[in-house]
């Protein structure tokens, strides 16, 4: 996510950038995919289903993962040859508040949840290795 907000700032295309640190952020599907499935190799299990999705007026993605593995030995009989399936829908939600009248060609200063200190963004002298952290900047949590 960071890597977006960074391309939008470089790009210097008006308000696009703000948006991504307001919450409406245009993540590609294909990079959200690919994180999807990293996470589940990680998990020894593939992707099986992904969308886009949206809760409560934030950017989110559904997804459905199968084990690569069965189940096993369970108190459960019949169930050994069982691959294990998973659902949900993962928000994206902002951490940092924008105030109403910040202009995308000046120095947006912002402060997000859980720090004392304001982050300053110039767009006309900006370096990607200057942005926060993505866990700084955004929220993912599971919704549904």
């Amino acid at each position: 996510m960071t890597e977006g907000l960074g391309r939008a700032i470089a790009a210097g295309d008006g308000d696009e950038w703000l948006d991504w640190l307001d919450g409406d952020m245009a993540i590609p599907a294909g990079e959200a995919e690919g994180a999807a499935d990293e996470l589940a190799a990680e998990n020894d299990s593939n992707v099986t289903g992904f969308m886009p999705d949206e809760v409560n007026g934030y950017p989110g993605y559904w997804v459905e993962a199968t084990t690569n593995y069965t189940v096993g030995d369970s108190i459960i009989p019949g169930t050994e040859t069982m691959h294990a399936k998973a659902r949900a829908t993962a928000v994206i939600k902002p951490r940092c508040g924008l105030g109403e009248s910040a202009d995308p060609e000046k120095v947006v200063e912002f402060i997000c949840d859980g720090d004392d200190e304001s982050t300053e963004i110039d767009p006309d002298d900006f370096d990607p290795e200057d942005l926060p952290d993505a866990s700084d900047l955004f929220a993912v949590h599971l919704a549904k």
